[in-house]
């Protein structure tokens, strides 16, 4: 491969990670900045939410410009960019399994369409709010890494926290709340100083479904679809 070719691959394939960064940014920008309005306040020691939001925020090296910018949107101290809300949708992957899209934009219109497409296109389908919702419980979930703890531990915190429940997946450990113990717990952690790698309100099924290989891979291309877009802000499902 010549020099001047594999430098316009490198451009290619850095044009497309900068494009990532980005979406990636956008997405936890409108985290912080309905978190800072919802929660009165730009102040994260203030503001569990927004605390939380930022720590996610800086997990994946958002600067801090873009932090503050978001912040100030939201508690209305700057007029810059559009009104964002949060909107969850509903639907059906290949394989029969439930999803439940959550997202945030300025522009509910352009998203439900979007979402459709990205549905139908990825062979699931679009469903009408509470299709799905019921066979999931709304709860707090805090994961830890478990690279420098066992689980042997965080089980023993866990029952000490007020917690309701935990599992374990791959190498990480996740600690379920009811959702008005999740800062509570959070707090017992982080006074232990077990810090965490994310907490916020999610979804846990109440039933579980098993594709077939077949339909597993067209359901991951179908989720990393989602993932990739910038009004996406999570996709929870019912896989076992």
């Amino acid at each position: 491969m010549s020099g001047h070719s594999h430098w316009a691959t490198h451009k290619h394939q850095k044009g497309i990670n900068d494009a990532k960064r980005g979406i990636i940014f956008t997405k936890y920008g409108r985290l912080i900045t309905i978190a800072a309005r919802e929660g009165g306040s730009g102040n994260p020691s203030m503001n569990f939410k927004l605390r939380l939001a930022i720590d996610q925020a800086k997990g994946v090296n958002m600067p801090k410009e873009n932090i503050d910018r978001a912040i100030r949107v939201g508690t209305g101290d700057s007029k810059d960019g559009a009104q964002i809300e949060e909107i969850l949708y509903e639907g059906y992957g290949p394989g029969q399994v439930a999803l439940i899209i959550e997202t945030a934009t300025d522009n509910r219109n352009r998203t439900v369409s979007e979402i459709k497409s990205l549905l139908t296109k990825g062979n699931g389908k679009f469903v009408a709010s509470g299709a799905v919702s019921f066979m999931f419980r709304r709860v707090g979930l805090i994961t830890f890494s478990l690279e420098k703890n066992g689980a042997e531990t965080f089980e023993l915190e866990t029952i000490e926290s007020g917690a309701d429940d935990f599992f374990v997946e791959e190498n990480l450990f996740i600690v379920v709340t009811a959702i008005d113990k999740l800062q509570s717990v959070e707090e017992y952690f982080r006074k232990k100083n077990f810090l965490c790698e994310s907490a916020e309100l999610g979804y846990v099924p109440l039933q579980t479904v098993t594709p077939n290989e077949e339909e597993m891979l067209s359901l991951e291309k179908l989720l990393e679809t989602l993932d990739e877009h910038q009004d996406v802000q999570r996709v929870w499902n019912n896989l076992s």
